[in-house]
């Protein structure tokens, strides 16, 4: 299996390639990720991809510590990751 991060570089260096696959990922990232990595992400999980210019800074924090019992399992069976 691989990492969330091997999985992420993949989407970027795509992204980076095909600008259509970079504007269905603008628009519809579930899909966009599903359809490249073959992966299935629960309906329950929420992707926001953004698109960085030189005038605009993104941060990622990491998810609450104060998990959900749910939200731990997901992460535990790897359908869930920070990237």
């Amino acid at each position: 299996m691989r990492s969330g991060d091997e999985m992420l570089r993949q989407i970027v260096d795509k992204s980076a390639l095909d600008t259509e696959f970079r504007q269905q990922l603008l628009s519809d990232p579930k899909s966009a990720i599903t359809e490249e990595l073959g992966v299935t992400m629960p309906e329950s999980m929420n992707i926001v991809v953004h698109e960085s210019d030189m005038q605009t800074v993104h941060i990622a924090l990491p998810p609450d510590p104060n998990i959900t019992e749910e939200q731990l399992e997901a992460i535990s069976a790897g359908l869930c990751c920070c990237w």
